[in-house]
């Protein structure tokens, strides 16, 4: 994938997945953006800048500092997200309305300032919006990130009706993805392998692997794709059904 020339703008870029997405594009030529709420080492290539992606006047700034400093804006990632595991009947509103804030508003506000650049320039741009296998399917513990993550599923068709042919605009679903604090966050290694043997893959994704995905979407590769959302999860997740099931089988 050849993206030389490209100017990438990755919100949440200098850590995590959008750190991954970041050293993709950056491999692949682009010159790369990151942007988060406070200072950050980015990869080593890219810029980095300061911006809460929940604040759309701070966003319009952050999308005139771009085209500033290089003149023009070609690809968006929106990866800046997140939330914690809070069950719905404890969560606060305020909780709730940030987390909505950041996963799905701030998508929004991005997208909005990068079209109006994307728009007049002749050839157009591609935006493409981080979202998660809880947008399909029930996210108990996190219902306000799930149905935010829907949110962006359904964003991303709609903008991609309403910007095209200019602007593209898709969206990856991401499933289990492996950080350094993987193991901490499940309770330790021998859990994170009990789950990892559910996805058909048998591991948990890479960063890079996401990247790779956000590359080819952002890539004249995918000239034609827009509106879609691609599962980037390795084979999705088993039924529990089907855990009974066995489970019984081997019992009897």
């Amino acid at each position: 994938m050849d993206l030389g020339g490209r100017v990438a703008l990755v919100t949440g870029g200098a850590r995590g997945i959008g750190r991954g997405i970041s050293e993709v594009l950056l491999a692949a030529g682009a010159t790369v953006v990151t942007c988060g709420r406070s200072e950050a080492e980015p990869p080593a290539g890219a810029t980095h800048l300061t911006c809460d992606v929940r604040d759309p006047d701070s966003v319009a700034a952050l999308v005139d500092a771009v085209v500033t400093r290089h003149g023009r804006l070609d690809i968006v990632v929106n990866n800046a997200g997140g939330g914690p595991f809070v069950m719905a009947d404890e969560a606060s509103p305020r909780l709730s309305e940030k987390v909505v804030g950041l996963n799905l508003m701030a998508a929004l506000h991005v997208s909005q300032a990068a079209n109006r650049v994307m728009q007049t320039q002749e050839s157009g741009g591609a935006i493409v919006n981080i979202s998660s296998v809880s947008a399909l399917r029930p996210s108990p513990g996190t219902a306000a990130y799930g149905a935010a993550k829907a949110g962006v599923d359904s964003l991303t068709t709609s903008l991609a009706m309403e910007w095209g042919p200019k602007v593209r605009v898709n969206c990856i679903d991401v499933g289990l993805v492996r950080t350094a604090d993987t193991a901490e966050h499940y309770g330790g290694d021998a859990t994170v392998a009990a789950i990892e043997r559910t996805i058909p893959a048998r591991r948990m994704a890479r960063f890079d692997e996401i990247g790779n995905v956000a590359a080819f979407l952002a890539s004249d590769l995918a000239t034609y794709v827009s509106g879609a959302s691609v599962a980037c999860h390795g084979g999705g997740e088993m039924p529990v059904f089907l855990h009974i099931f066995q489970n019984t089988g081997e019992n009897s």
